[in-house]
């Protein structure tokens, strides 16, 4: 009889062994994918860098109901900074409702692992609110809070499409808490010159 309860306890240990071993490696691989889906994103801007030339069509008057648009055409100019963590994009256009000039500082956190886009106009003095993002198999999403005609909208910018000498802009506003979206900014960008070393985000067709 004592054999046999030794033999159960033997038994015991043993199922209790495995199923810890079976655990750990669980949790050792999700783990591992955690750490791959936190992937250090800092080049993800490399394929930009260089000039362009860009058509913008931009809503008039957004969340009014309104389809009027506004065409430009003109340049972007993206300069790396910090190698890589950083950097600027120089926009100039013109069309028949004027002349256009913006600034996108972007700038990496290693911690989060996400970029901020950080865009102010020569019509005013300061930054607007910074949207926040990553790429994701090729494809940037970058979105932010703010206030827009005296009401709070969610804003989203994505970026798409991007290839050798290509790429496509997109922002778009949400006063229902991203039920629904209104496109009110469009870009497609195509290459001027390139930056030496220039690289393509992960999962890109580039």
């Amino acid at each position: 009889m004592p054999t046999l309860k030794r033999a159960s306890l033997f038994l015991l240990a043993w199922c209790l062994i495995v199923a810890l071993s079976e655990a750990t490696s669980a949790a050792a691989t999700a783990s591992g994918q955690a750490a791959a889906a936190a992937r250090d994103g800092q080049h993800d801007f490399d394929w930009e860098s260089g000039s362009w030339h860009t058509h913008v069509k931009r809503r008039l008057h957004p969340l009014t109901g309104s389809d009027a648009w506004a065409e430009y055409d003109g340049t972007s100019v993206q300069s790396p900074v910090w190698g890589g963590k950083a950097n600027l994009l120089e926009l100039e256009v013109d069309g028949p409702q004027g002349h256009l000039e913006l600034l996108s500082l972007r700038l990496y956190d290693p911690q989060t692992r996400q970029w901020s886009l950080n865009v102010a106009s020569s019509r005013g003095g300061g930054v607007g609110v910074p949207a926040v993002g990553a790429f994701e198999e090729g494809r940037g999403e970058f979105y932010d809070e703010e206030d827009f005609g005296g009401r709070p909208v969610r804003v989203r910018f994505v970026i798409s499409d991007v290839k050798a000498d290509s790429a496509h802009f997109e922002q778009a506003f949400s006063a229902d808490g991203g039920k629904t979206w209104e496109t009110n900014w469009i870009a497609d960008d195509r290459r001027i010159t390139s930056h030496p070393g220039a690289l393509r985000p992960q999962g890109s067709s580039l």
